[in-house]
């Protein structure tokens, strides 16, 4: 059998005989998914320049540099979303990806800004979670009119400049946390619902949702005032307390921010009986909230699905550095997952 020839390699990758020519030659320029696209093609048949081809892809691919602003490098959450970040540009195909990850655990606006600005000046594109402070939102801005694109990460935030948003619909998300809470309780009583700050959009987002399910299908579901954790486990575990103490027939929790292992060591210690009736709904799935469910704490964890999120996020840099970017703030809405203790 005569080995396949290059008009055999056009036809089986469904493009012209010149186009696999400049692969084979790297005479002209030819988009990274046509290049891919012939290379499968010429291993599919056997061609007997594939590897070539495929060293000429690797070396003509750009660099590009990523910085992901996450933060409390204590929070498991957050290490674990770094390493899945580092893992998704290290394995995006169409450029050689490196990462740079960093924590900010004084979260306050002036240091975040400063860290935001800092870690522009090294990448390509960066990627921040913060939460919606002006000073932050300036430092977007200004690293957006020096030409790297800013996306928001989980929380979007109001900067006109940032180029887009990677993450979940936040009031669906809390309307779901309430239909849990209204469905799973054996008896109607006062609801709450914690947040990190209100500085956090996602998180305003979610506690409108939840008070919006209620006001329109719980009229036996008195809310309670919100209350905000800075986003401190020792804040949950003393809000949680004071709950207990003050509310001893509350029906559920919806915990919209961080805080929740806090607030889950409470109701273990303190929450008696009641640590079992009353329907707990957290966001994002570690291996606490693993427990929480196991353990009956939790009722239901309402989670980013990371790898996802992470693959969208890489693609949405690249694209906006390739680009450079569209004047549009692009809204990447992803699923979010739900877990049970059925399901973990």
């Amino acid at each position: 059998m005569s080995r396949p020839t290059i008009a055999d390699l056009a036809k089986a990758a469904n493009v012209g005989v010149s186009t696999v020519d400049r692969v084979l030659n790297g005479r002209d320029p030819v988009r990274a998914q046509t290049a891919e696209q012939v290379l499968q093609a010429a291993e599919r048949i056997g061609f007997h320049g594939s590897t070539a081809i495929r060293r000429r892809i690797e070396n003509e691919k750009p660099t590009r540099k990523f910085g992901f602003l996450l933060q409390q490098s204590h929070r498991k959450l957050y290490q674990m979303w770094g390493q899945s970040l580092a893992k998704a540009t290290e394995a995006y195909r169409d450029a050689h990806g490196r990462s740079i990850v960093r924590f900010v655990d004084d979260l306050t606006p002036d240091n975040v800004a400063a860290n935001l600005e800092k870690l522009g000046r090294e990448v390509d594109a960066v990627a921040i979670v913060a939460s919606d402070q002006p000073k932050i939102n300036h430092a977007i801005d200004a690293l957006e009119a020096e030409g790297v694109p800013v996306f928001t990460l989980i929380s979007d935030m109001t900067a006109p400049g940032r180029a887009g948003y990677v993450g979940t619909d936040n009031l669906k998300k809390g309307r779901t946390a309430a239909w849990f809470i209204a469905n799973m309780c054996r008896e109607p009583g006062p609801v709450a619902v914690f947040v990190g700050t209100h500085r956090y959009l996602s998180q305003d987002m979610c506690e409108m949702g939840f008070r919006s399910y209620f006001r329109e299908s719980g009229a036996d579901f008195p809310m309670l005032e919100t209350m905000a954790t800075q986003e401190e486990a020792n804040v949950g575990y003393e809000l949680t307390l004071n709950l207990l103490k003050t509310t001893p027939n509350l029906a559920g929790l919806y915990v919209a921010g961080g805080g929740i292992t806090g607030v889950m060591r409470a109701l273990r210690e303190h929450g008696g009986p009641a640590a079992g009736r009353i329907i707990v709904v957290a966001h994002e799935l570690t291996n606490e909230t693993r427990a929480g469910l196991a353990d009956g704490v939790i009722k239901a964890v309402l989670s980013h699905p990371t790898k996802l999120m992470a693959d969208t996020l890489v693609q949405a840099m690249a694209e906006a550095v390739s680009s450079h970017r569209s004047p549009s703030v692009v809204q990447h809405i992803l699923p979010f997952e739900i877990f049970t203790a059925a399901n973990i």
